[in-house]
């Protein structure tokens, strides 16, 4: 009963990192499209929001999503062996890693250079439109890999090795 227990309690905390993710992505997203690129202290508001998103929201996030799928696997026989858990652990580290990168990492130092550009210094602007290409086009993937692991864990499909038939003894 107390195995089950933390079962449950494990898939919630799951389900509760997972909304958290793809709800801080999806504000990530929003802000950045809505917000106009340009040299204001308006837009170095936005971006210090987005980083402090990345900080308190999408990382805390992503953790309990990447560390509870892991004890949910430990913790149930049934998942040990089911390929479906396993692709979603892999696209979870392979997650882990692109949102600390790319999402987590370019959302602060676009934060740093668009303070830097509504302070007045003029080449900041420039290496903030190359960060928000990087953000956006990773906010994207990463959005996407998130929907691929919840499909994964609603339809848990079967990855199996197909086997060949052995040969018939009687018909050699």
């Amino acid at each position: 009963m107390l195995a089950a227990m933390y079962r449950r309690l494990l898939k919630a905390l799951h389900t509760l990192g997972a909304i958290g993710f793809m709800g801080s992505l999806a504000a990530i997203l929003v802000l950045a499209a809505n917000t106009a690129v340009e040299p204001t202290a308006s837009f170095a508001a936005v971006r210090n929001g987005i980083a402090l998103i990345n900080k308190w929201l999408l990382t805390p996030s992503l953790l309990l999503v990447l560390v509870s799928g892991l004890l949910a696997i430990a913790a149930t026989n049934a998942y040990k062996d089911a390929g479906w858990a396993w692709m979603k652990a892999l696209l979870g580290v392979v997650t882990f890693e692109g949102t600390l990168l790319t999402i987590v990492g370019t959302g602060r130092k676009a934060a740093e250079q668009a303070t830097a550009a509504a302070a007045g210094q003029p080449d900041a602007m420039t290496q903030v439109t190359d960060l928000l290409r990087t953000e956006w086009g990773a906010a994207w993937m990463m959005l996407g890999l998130g929907l691929v692991n919840i499909v994964l864990a609603i339809w848990r499909p079967r990855f199996t090795r197909r086997r060949e038939a052995a040969p018939d003894a009687a018909s050699s």
